[in-house]
């Protein structure tokens, strides 16, 4: 009963603040007088924090951005299934390990009023792949040939997941003859063009009169930033937003048997921890596994989710073939937390309440940041937890997370992360857990690790990847490197008379042609 009045003791948390005045300022003017038929939607994600700093999907994750808000689009993009279909693509054809032909689609052009063909597509994967080490390490391209609407892609080693590493928002194509401006807006293919963008504030979208798939229904959209979810709710609730995506899950009741409509799906984001090996008391294996088996995953999500995902094992979700179902890792177990610690030499010498070693009490930083709502209640949680096993956990919950993470400023920092977003388990890898990787920011390193992303890289077969993929989870689980817990829902309310706003297990495609409000 103790941990369930804590649960409930954070949630009361929520709700608690007033809508500022002029929350959408600059935003408000009547459409009814103006005769446009105009969108207010709302979001926690697009801001430097998250690092979607503005539309150019060759900018860090700001694809994520251009892809979301139908300014972009890919060559391939994901069904419900999270299978690779096409989209600015009609057809592929994988001639031998390293060639795959790309047939493009006719008739679709840039905001910019050029048409897409093969030379503009090169041209937008060439400065892709020069800027953006991630995509570079993916796509591995050697050479592009181009030939009307045909594209030849020639790898320097065979890429499986070729075709998924393009439908991820990096692979917005977008016209490199129009440039990237200063504030980084792009012409790309999609339903709507930015016309204003403004990092941590958010983004102004008109039409695109020549969308190459129908006309879209809505002549303007404003994105407004909102890191605050309360902020966020009573805005949706006075009518200010017609739309919003990352309210506090604990806000979602309030929106159920009304006018408005809730969309929500399964995704592979999850919340998880990683640890910092520079930090000496993580090296110690026992020391890692005490605190992985002092997370109360199951109480996290079933309380402060509101059942809005689940108590994670791994990386990724139940329904993929690779998923939580075929993996095992450390139980939520607090007596067998603190036997790990007294074995690691960690005892409450002078009765205080927590563990201490040669006269040092064991402090541990738990970084993390605000705009996924739930982080923050996330800490709270283990640092009660971590205290009932004798651990000072050090909170940071802040925005500037990441300059924590480069100025080794933390222990364990935990954060949200859509694990397989190309509907193909290499990408979480090779983004978070080998030498190579540019977010393996704890330093984790795996010899059996290596050798099966080595063996992943060059295998083709679906089931066959899907068995190393489960290999590779094993490993880390077992290192108790990465700590992970919950796999998210993902949920977009739409406000009366809203329609085409749908939740995908991507977690893109947000703003769509589709999207209308009556």
């Amino acid at each position: 009963m103790k941990s369930e009045s804590l649960w409930k003791r954070i949630g009361l948390s929520l709700l608690a603040v007033t809508v500022t005045a002029g929350l959408l300022a600059g935003c408000s003017k009547d459409s009814a007088l103006t005769g446009e038929k105009v969108f207010y939607y709302g979001d926690t994600t697009f801001n430097a924090e998250n690092d979607e700093s503005d539309v150019n999907p060759h900018n860090g994750y700001s694809g994520w951005a251009c892809i979301r808000y139908g300014i972009g689009e890919t060559l391939f993009k994901y069904s419900d299934a999270m299978e690779a279909e096409p989209w600015l693509a009609t057809e592929y054809t994988n001639v031998d390990e390293t060639t795959w032909e790309i047939i493009l689609r006719d008739g679709v052009t840039f905001t910019s009023g050029r048409a897409l063909d093969a030379q503009s597509v090169k041209e937008c994967l060439e400065h892709l792949t020069e800027v953006h080490e991630r995509a570079a390490g993916d796509l591995k391209i050697r050479e592009m040939i181009a030939d009307g609407q045909k594209l030849t892609i020639q790898t320097e080693v065979p890429v499986p997941a070729l075709i998924n590493y393009l439908a991820e928002p990096y692979g917005c194509i977008i016209d490199m003859e129009a440039g990237i401006t200063d504030d980084g807006n792009v012409s790309g293919t999609g339903p709507y063009r930015a016309t204003l963008v403004e990092t941590d504030k958010g983004l102004t979208l008109v039409k695109n009169e020549n969308y190459w798939d129908g006309i879209p229904h809505l002549d303007t959209i404003y994105i407004q930033t909102i890191s605050d979810g309360d902020t966020m709710t009573m805005a949706l609730q006075s009518g200010e937003l017609d739309g919003a995506y990352g309210l506090p899950y604990a806000s979602l009741p309030l929106f159920e048997n009304t006018s408005y409509t809730i969309s929500s799906c399964e995704t592979s984001r999850s919340f998880f921890g990683v640890m910092n090996y520079d930090t000496e008391v993580l090296q110690d294996a026992r020391v890692r596994k005490a605190i992985a088996g002092a997370i109360d995953k199951e109480g996290f999500t079933s309380v402060l989710m509101n059942g809005n995902g689940s108590a994670a094992t791994g990386p990724f979700p139940t329904s993929l073939p690779y998923g939580d179902h075929t993996v095992t890792a450390q139980p939520f177990d607090l007596e067998t937390s603190r036997q790990l610690l007294a074995e690691a030499g960690w005892t409450d010498t002078d009765k205080d309440g927590y563990v201490d070693k040669n006269g040092r009490k064991l402090t541990l930083r738990w970084l993390t940041y605000p705009s996924r709502q739930e982080l923050p209640l996330l800490a709270e949680s283990v640092q009660a937890t971590m205290k009932e096993i004798g651990i000072d956990l050090q909170v940071n919950c802040t925005a500037n997370h990441l300059d924590f993470i480069e100025n080794g400023e933390w222990d364990i920092y935990a954060s949200a992360f859509v694990t397989a977003p190309t509907g193909d388990p290499e990408f979480f890898f090779t983004t978070h857990c080998l030498d190579t990787s540019s977010k393996n920011r704890g330093k984790y390193h795996n010899d059996e690790l290596e050798v099966l992303e080595e063996q992943l890289s060059r295998t083709f077969d679906i089931d066959e990847r899907a068995k190393l993929a489960t290999q590779m989870t094993q490993v880390i689980l077992d290192d108790n490197g990465f700590v992970f817990a919950s796999h998210l829902k993902m949920s977009i309310i739409s406000g009366k008379g809203v329609t085409g706003l749908t939740a995908h297990p991507c977690d893109y495609y947000e703003i769509t042609v589709d999207l209308d409000k009556n």
